[in-house]
């Protein structure tokens, strides 16, 4: 595995140190034009921008997931205070988000684009660019601003435009004031051509670069100009009338007015994937659960991955993606649970993994039951642990054949309210796991990406307006080649299809939200879903007839347990819709019926699992399409001398 040294290493540079001298004038840093004078000192202060995204309330753990992409149909934020987090209730100042000393979202990926500016205007102006080195990180530093850009217009909608350094003096550079977003698409449009003109393919990058996921190459460069242009041909909520100071009249409306200018953008899609198809379609992976189980077990290596970029995080330092993301075990799991250590004690965000994310329990009948996917990416369990000593009663009917007092780990079912996103899981890690820093790498871009971007652009997207050449690539192809290795057969290239497979494929990626407003069918999608979910509870509409329990056996796999017994579940019916109770079942024999959706006491008290108003899809569904989009907080409208404001009825 390649040294990740860019998250949270100690540089030299004062550059990086923090954020007082980053911006000190008299930094020797930002002076010293020795820096980009030498290959190694230049990859240390693209190292500033990595830096950057390992901090707290940055990727590390506040843009990974379960405050980002949230809510959507098929994806829920578990937290307590999900109703802030819902963007659709939010207003300025949230706490856990913002603070007053500069440690949030928007000072992070504003500090990350000031850092890749110093370094293009310095390799630009100091460095030999006729050099593969320089030219290599001139390019990874053009994609970091434009990956951190794009992550800044997914979240606020129009955000200052800053694309040269502050030099100290400028102070119109210093207070940016909020830009139109398609200034920004425009700039990057050239940006990643360039990066991409600059960079090699993967194998032949320089230094610790080559063949790494968690660098970029020609190809993220590509697939990352793809994405964009598809953000950009869409439609989005914009003000009515871009208005200095802000405005409340907003409309969900296309970015660009005019359609052949959208057609020529979806062109540009179909030729950068083209690109990236042509060269390298060995990415793709033939198992989908592999493609997890090799991210979970720190497997880097660009050709064996379908990954074509990850944030890096350092072993044994930050990350909270799998805590924040993944499956679930109890706060007496670790130690017990294959490759876990004992959690941080007294700190209940760190005594198990949180789940902030969690599966919109809809999502999981969406589904074709035959689609190799949705077991992959959907736990409707969690890991637990009993010492054996003060066993419960439910705990004990579940092993019938072995002692109460017997210690057992095993996997526990939830309720219909509980579905976990599977695609990360503590027991596919190869090192131990402590505390709620997993470090496990940030998924960006995977290659099966690139080929749905391309099927969809193929066909004009949402709106039909197909591009003219296609480089010699199949759009039906590409879609077969995904459901294929899904175990499912070929469906036509149309954008209902393309809609659906991207959840199937997508889920719990941070990509659905994005997908659900560019298309602009976000306010219909959420508003549907509830009306799903309250079908689902009532065993109506769609779902009637719905088994209201699940029948499952245990089977000992101790391969999972650190220490003593390991369980999981051996044969498993009752959540697909058309299940019945299995003829063969009998307690004696080790089979155990739980309810799913309703719960009966024995004093006829009945318990719902499910109920809509707990997953705060939105507050009011007239605020949707005003509040897709994060406020800019409060307290870094107050730092702007006047050149930030907040649009969209905040």
């Amino acid at each position: 595995m390649k040294a990740k040294y860019f998250i949270l290493s100690a540089f030299a540079l004062t550059l990086v140190a923090c954020e007082k001298d980053f911006f000190d004038t008299t930094s020797p840093s930002a002076l010293d034009v020795s820096v980009f004078k030498s290959p190694s000192m230049t990859e240390q202060a693209i190292g500033g921008i990595y830096n950057t995204f390992g901090e707290d309330k940055s990727f590390r753990n506040r843009l990974c997931g379960g405050y980002v992409a949230m809510n959507t149909d098929i994806e829920h934020c578990s937290k307590s205070e999900s109703t802030e987090y819902a963007a659709y209730n939010m207003t300025g100042g949230t706490g856990d988000l913002s603070t007053s000393n500069g440690k949030d979202p928007w000072a992070y990926l504003n500090s990350a684009i000031e850092r890749a500016n110093v370094v293009i205007d310095g390799i630009r102006q100091y460095s030999d660019t006729t050099n593969a080195e320089f030219r290599y990180l001139l390019g990874e530093a053009l994609t970091l601003r434009a990956f951190c850009y794009l992550e800044m217009v997914k979240l606020w909608g129009d955000v200052p435009a800053s694309f040269e350094s502050f030099n100290g003096h400028n102070t119109e550079v210093l207070y940016t004031p909020k830009t139109d977003r398609n200034v920004i698409y425009e700039q990057l449009r050239l940006d990643l051509k360039e990066a991409a003109r600059l960079m090699p393919w993967s194998a032949s990058c320089p230094g610790g670069a080559a063949n790494y996921i968690g660098r970029p190459s020609k190809a993220f460069a590509l697939g990352l100009l793809a994405r964009m242009d598809m953000m950009y041909a869409g439609l989005a909520m914009r003000p009515d009338v871009f208005t200095v100071g802000g405005t409340k009249a907003c409309s969900v409306q296309y970015n660009v007015k005019d359609a052949e200018t959208r057609k020529e953008l979806y062109q540009e899609v179909v030729w950068a994937c083209a690109q990236i198809i042509k060269e390298e379609d060995f990415k793709f992976q033939s198992s989908f659960e592999q493609i997890w189980r090799d991210l979970c077990a720190d497997k880097t290596d660009y050709a064996t991955s379908e990954f074509i970029w990850v944030i890096p995080f350092l072993d044994g330092a930050r990350g909270q993606v799998l805590a924040l993301t993944g499956s679930k075990m109890s706060d007496q799991c670790p130690g017990i649970l294959r490759n876990t250590i004992t959690f941080g004690a007294g700190n209940a965000n760190n005594a198990k993994t949180q789940a902030m994310i969690e599966i919109v329990p809809t999502f999981y009948y969406k589904y074709d039951k035959a689609d190799l996917r949705r077991n992959v990416t959907i736990l409707p369990w969690a890991w637990e642990y009993n010492n054996g000593s003060g066993v419960s009663s439910a705990t004990a009917a579940c092993f019938p054949a072995t002692p109460d007092s017997v210690s057992k780990l095993y996997t526990k079912l939830a309720d219909a309210s509980t579905m976990h996103l599977g695609k990360l899981r503590p027991e596919w890690m190869v090192r131990k796991y402590s505390s709620n820093e997993d470090c496990i790498d940030m998924p960006v871009l995977r290659y099966t990406d690139v080929l749905l971007m391309f099927a969809e652009a193929a066909i004009g997207s949402k709106e039909g307006n197909a591009p003219s050449e296609l480089y010699g690539i199949s759009a039906q192809e590409c879609l077969d080649k995904v459901r294929a290795r899904a175990g499912l057969g070929s469906v036509p290239v149309t954008i209902e299809n393309i809609i659906d497979e991207r959840a199937f494929e997508f889920c719990g990626e941070n990509i659905r939200k994005y997908d659900l407003m560019r298309w602009g069918i976000l306010k219909d999608v959420l508003v549907q879903t509830t009306a799903d979910l309250a079908d689902l509870q009532a065993g109506t509409g769609a779902y009637t007839g719905r088994p209201d329990s699940v029948y499952f056996t245990y089977k000992q796999d101790n391969f999972y347990a650190q220490k003593g017994d390991a369980y999981v579940f051996d044969k498993f019916i009752g959540l697909d819709l058309d299940a019945t109770r299995p003829a063969e079942f009998n307690k004696e024999e080790g089979w155990v019926a739980k309810s799913f959706f309703v719960k009966t006491e024995d004093n006829g008290k009945v318990t719902k699992y499910l109920d809509p108003k707990t997953y705060y899809l939105y507050k009011n569904a007239d605020q949707i399409d005003n509040h897709q989009y994060w406020p800019i907080f409060d307290v870094n409208i107050a730092a702007s001398n006047g050149s930030l404001w907040n649009d969209y009825a905040y």
